[in-house]
């Protein structure tokens, strides 16, 4: 059995997400309550007007044209029905013992004919109350009317009644004036509506505008200029309130925002400061390493060791004095050198050097036929990619696969580093490429680590519009690096895996 097709969200009708569209949306319906409710008022109050006069008519008549009807079959021309003042539709009966004897309607003054009834008429009119009230009857033939009995002079019961048709299509006039009018009232009344919410709400347009232009701009860092102060009216109004509390909000981030810009600012100074002014001293303690340990007379061992620290020390504090300068100078927004980077040629010499550095890992490489070329700084680029082979070399065991792969496609070029070591735990991958940042004791390394490395290729990759994230579980670990091409590259190119060592 088939089943029942389903009903797509997009048809289903919604009601309006937008304050101005509420709004407009309740007026028209408060406005449409109003209209059902005087037009079904209006029409009840009418109906009562016109069946009370009808009921009028029926007492005043007092069913004069009911006792002009004979018990005769045949009447003659002396008894005939007084139509006289009676008008067209009128209805008489007269009834006997509860048996209705004879029934006609006036169809024309000096006009009667007889009206056929049926068993539900003739029981109907035998249970009507004889109170010379008016109630509401259908008669089969005829249609509803008002009827009213009273006792006849012979013991009988006559019967008066007016059709209810007049009525009916009074009322009906009535509703279809009413649904014209309510209807070009409400279509009116919306539009108009509309215009006055639309008008009433601009000054809240102008907040949502400020708060959208504060929520594009980038708060996390950098100087923020921020936007200028909504123009507040009436700050007694429930607008003017959002838009007086929204200026004090804007104020306060804007302090906090210089405030941190400031503090930013003196500690990217100090560390450029501070990283300058450690390179000389560095460099001469360094010096100074080298030309104890080429001394040529006899040196102590545990002196020979001292220096021999002093000097591996020394070296590495010169690389972390340098990476803190770079991280200060790109902080700083030293523009980078602008050219054609041949990307392709300098993944092949970055790990060429990590071959060289790590030779009991196994380096393979997925590059494109074609060269890949990119706009940027060659030589940071360099670094950044160096850094990561680095990464990789330095906390993973020997034996471990290292796989750098580089391909172009719709977002840019894309390079990975994929290594199959232990992996990085799982609550140090937020912060990987944060600053001073280590990998954990079960990554083994060789050599010391500044925690720097991974911060420089993440500045340099931001500081050419790119991105860099790492996925990483046990057994398989990748970091990947997208760059904007510029010029474009050539599409589709076919890859070729060799080793890099072969």
């Amino acid at each position: 059995m088939a089943s029942p097709p389903r009903r797509s969200l997009s048809n289903v009708s919604l009601p309006p997400r937008t304050l101005r569209g509420q709004l407009t949306a309740g007026l028209v319906v408060l406005l449409a309550l109003a209209c059902l409710a005087v037009g079904v008022t209006t029409a009840f109050a009418l109906e009562g007007f016109l069946v009370r006069r009808l009921d009028q008519q029926l007492s005043a008549s007092g069913g004069k044209f009911a006792a002009s009807l004979e018990h005769e079959a045949t009447p003659d021309s002396d008894n005939r029905p007084d139509t006289r003042g009676q008008s067209k539709g009128t209805f008489g009966a007269r009834l006997l013992r509860g048996t209705t004897t004879q029934a006609a309607v006036v169809r024309r003054e000096g006009d009667v004919s007889e009206v056929r009834l049926t068993t539900g008429d003739r029981r109907a009119l035998a249970e009507l109350p004889i109170d010379g009230e008016g109630h509401t009857l259908r008669l089969s033939a005829l249609g509803h009317y008002r009827l009213a009995a009273f006792k006849g002079d012979d013991g009988d019961v006559l019967i008066t009644g007016l059709p209810l048709r007049p009525v009916e299509e009074t009322l009906h006039r009535l509703e279809w004036v009413e649904g014209a009018v309510f209807g070009a009232a409400l279509i009116v009344t919306g539009t108009l509506a509309a215009l006055w919410v639309r008008l009433s709400l601009r000054p809240l347009r102008r907040v949502t505008s400020t708060a959208a232009n504060v929520a594009q701009r980038p708060l996390a860092s950098g100087e923020v200029a921020m936007p200028e102060p909504v123009p507040v009216t009436d700050p007694h109004t429930e607008v003017g309130q959002v838009g007086t509390a929204l200026n004090r909000m804007l104020g306060h981030v804007g302090n906090a925002l210089e405030r941190r810009q400031a503090s930013e600012e003196r500690l990217r100074h100090f560390a450029a400061d501070a990283s300058h002014e450690l390179r000389t001293p560095v460099a001469n303690i360094r010096g100074h390493a080298e030309l104890a340990l080429r001394h040529k007379g006899p040196v102590p061992a545990e002196v020979r060791r001292a220096l021999d620290r002093i000097q591996s020390e020394s070296v590495r504090m010169s690389r972390m004095v340098d990476d803190l300068l770079l991280l200060a100078r790109i902080d700083a927004g030293r523009a980078l050198e602008r050219g054609p980077v041949d990307l392709t040629r300098l993944v092949l010499d970055a790990t060429d050097d990590a071959r060289a550095t790590g030779p009991g890992h196994r380096w393979l490489l997925d590059l494109p036929e074609e060269a890949v070329t990119v706009t940027g700084d060659e030589h940071r680029l360099h670094q950044a990619v160096g850094n990561l082979l680095a990464n990789a070399r330095s906390h993973t065991p020997s034996g471990t696969r290292v796989t750098v792969r580089l391909t172009p496609d719709e977002d840019g070029i894309r390079l990975s580093v994929a290594d199959d070591g232990p992996g990085i735990p799982e609550e140090l991958q937020p912060e990987i490429f944060g600053r001073f940042v280590r990998a954990d004791i079960s990554r083994s390394r060789a050599a010391g680590s500044t925690g720097l490395g991974l911060a420089i290729v993440y500045a340099v990759v931001s500081a050419h519009g790119g991105t860099v994230g790492v996925e990483s579980a046990p057994g398989r670990t990748v970091f990947t690096v997208t760059l904007p091409v510029s010029p474009p590259t050539t599409h589709g190119p076919e890859n070729r895996e060799r080793d890099a060592g072969a």
